[in-house]
Parts: structure tokens; sequence; C-alpha cells
């Protein structure tokens, strides 16, 4: 029985070993498609461009941004244009949550399906409202994650459903506290096809929903 015993667990050990080699071996291969590209924020793992000062008439703006292309390994759909503050949560993020909650399937986290980044408006583009995040460099909207293989997990199409459903929300609760709001369906009406994430900070914390 002891023997039994020694065999399985070395067994066990083995096999979990295997499986983080799997893991690390294809996070190497993620993370070695972007090597030699050129990186910003000072971070080789924030792959992009430079852009410097974005004004528009004094009311939006963003100070140092940039044309932010990939995240680890990880490539952005649409290069999205942010302030470093900004890119830095999201390489956070994408390590700490939605690669976690990914897991192997599929080959492992390939690419953020951007649906917005830097744009001059309004709060949820409402009349009267504060200036977004968004018009701060501040913010970024992901509407999908996309496998290696191919598999999309789809805000819009699969936050309420059983198989993908739970890997969207796991990784969407992980943002909060990475950034200082996370809105995503049934939050307010306006964020049912995608997930909202900044850095604006607030006295009470984190606004998570």
């Amino acid at each position: 029985m002891r023997r039994f015993l020694i065999f399985g667990a070395m067994f066990l050990a083995a096999s979990c070993g295997g499986a983080r080699d799997t893991m690390d071996a294809s996070l190497k291969a993620v993370r070695a498609r972007f090597a030699g590209q050129g990186s910003v924020c000072g971070d080789p793992a924030l792959i992009g461009e430079r852009i410097g000062a974005v004004e528009a008439n004094g009311i939006c703006g963003i100070e140092n941004a940039v044309l932010l292309r990939a995240v680890d390994g990880v490539a952005l759909s649409t290069p999205a244009t942010l302030n470093c503050g900004t890119a830095k949560a999201l390489k956070t993020w994408v390590n700490t949550a939605a690669r976690p909650a990914v897991g192997r399937r599929g080959g492992g986290v390939g690419e953020l399906k951007v649906a917005a980044s830097y744009a001059c408006r309004t709060r949820n583009s409402q009349r009267g409202a504060k200036v977004s995040e968004h018009g701060k460099g501040n913010a970024i909207d992901i509407a999908a994650v996309r496998l290696m293989d191919g598999t999309e997990l789809s805000v819009l199409h699969h936050w309420h459903d059983r198989k993908n459903g739970p890997t969207l929300k796991r990784m969407h609760k992980a943002a909060c506290g990475t950034f200082g709001t996370t809105l995503g369906p049934g939050s307010d009406g306006f964020h049912e096809d995608h997930v909202h994430y900044d850095i604006a900070r607030y006295r009470g914390g984190p606004y998570c929903k």
C-alpha cells in the first residue's frame, strides 16, 4: 500500500511538472512573437510606439501617449492609444487575470479584441456628462478574448453561456483593483457587449461592477 501511495505521488508530481513545462513553453512561444519589436513605457513586454502629446480642444488629451500593439505576447486587435499607466495596468491584468482564467485552453490567450481606447467624448457619450476616462488615455474597452487556436470568448455572445461565461467573469472580477473602474454586462446598460477598464482612482476604493 505504501509503495502504491509513493508511486502515485511521484506520478502526480511528474504530471503536474509536465503540465507546467507545457504551459511555460507555450507562454515563451507567445511572447516570442513580438521579440525584437519596439517597446514603450520602459517595459520590453509592452510593444508599440511612442506618440507623445495628444491634445483636443483643451478638454481631452494625453501628455505622453503611446500606441500599444501587444502586451507581453498578447496582440491587440487594433492598436490602442493610451498613457503608460493604462498600458502597465493592462499587462498586469493579462498576467494576473486573463491568463489564469483561460489556463492552457486553446493554447492560452492570443489576442484582445479592442473596442475602444482614446476618444475625446463624455462618459457613455451622454450629453452633459463628465469627460470620459477614454478622453485622458486612462481607459480601454475589450469586446472579446481570442485564444491561440482562434477560439473567441465574446462578451456579447458568451457572457451568459455555461461554457465561456465563467471564464470571462473570472477575468473581469480579477480586474478590480488593478483598475480603478471595471464595468461589464449588467453594470449600467452601456456595457453589454464589452468590458470597460480604467485607472481612475477614488477615495472609497475601486468601483467594480
